[in-house]
């Protein structure tokens, strides 16, 4: 058992928190049981390593056994030790480190996908996490994440995933223009998301191969950005709220194309 806060494994993995050193060394931290069961269950390939507290040993036995079973290392550690290693208030007792591996949007537009989710200029790690996890879970093909924005492996990113990020394809390091024109180039037809669109949610028609396109939480899409995409769409606001988040507004499209390309015909 490792019961050395201060040891240099557990610097290293504390280490991770920062952006530069995941770039660095090409990897990131998955925390909590239900991200290191989705790490094992359906990547393990990525995964260098899981660290387990007795108890959490105990209490997520088959998940231990599982990582096992597949040819992972185990390493059992003191909760003081795992609380090192991350920087949540209260750790689960359980996390892996876990090598990154993004995919080529070439290759992603390759297989001809139906519905895509491209994420430009996101910022809050909260709000990419969840539209990548709703994206996971309308049936999406693929996320695609701008530069400049938000690091898809940093903690509290992987964290709000809940697992999704080992369950689809992400793209990210690529600059607005080359997603919009090899998207475009693909056949699939670009739908930005703003609240100052031209057509309601429900007025288009989602049932062909399609990308949504989000903008930043605070300023939205850029101009040019929306000027390039063939329709600018809002979800309709029938009661008296302002307007909706990112994450809420992503979920609600990406559930109305769901819905459409799985209608009957």
């Amino acid at each position: 058992m490792l019961t050395n806060p201060r040891s240099d494994r557990v610097r290293a993995v504390r280490a991770l928190s920062r952006r530069a050193v995941r770039s660095r060394q090409g990897l990131f931290v998955a925390e909590g049981p239900q991200s290191v069961r989705e790490a094992v269950s359906h990547r393990p390939d990525l995964v260098r390593g899981v660290y387990a507290t007795p108890d959490a040993v105990v209490r997520h036995g088959d998940l231990v056994q599982a990582a096992v079973s597949v040819g992972l290392a185990v390493h059992e550690v003191s909760g003081e030790v795992l609380a090192a290693m991350v920087e949540t208030d209260a750790p689960q007792g359980l996390l892996a480190v876990c090598r990154v591996a993004t995919a080529s949007l070439k290759d992603v537009l390759a297989l001809r996908p139906r519905l895509l989710c491209v994420l430009i200029n996101v910022r809050d790690p909260g709000n990419a996490g969840t539209v990548l996890r709703g994206a996971d879970a309308a049936g999406a093909d693929a996320v695609v994440i701008s530069d400049n924005s938000v690091d898809v492996f940093g903690p509290k990113v992987v964290r709000s995933t809940a697992g999704s990020l080992f369950h689809l394809p992400v793209v990210t390091g690529l600059g607005i223009d080359e997603i919009v024109e090899q998207v475009r180039a693909a056949g699939l037809l670009l739908l930005a998301a703003d609240g100052a669109g031209e057509l309601l949610l429900g007025d288009v028609d989602l049932s062909g191969p399609h990308a949504w396109v989000m903008g930043n939480e605070a300023w939205g899409l850029p101009g040019e950005v929306r000027g390039r995409c063939d329709h600018v769409v809002r979800v309709p606001i029938h009661g008296r709220a302002e307007s909706l988040n990112l994450a809420m507004a992503a979920t609600i499209c990406l559930y109305a194309s769901a819905t459409a390309q799985r209608r009957p015909q």
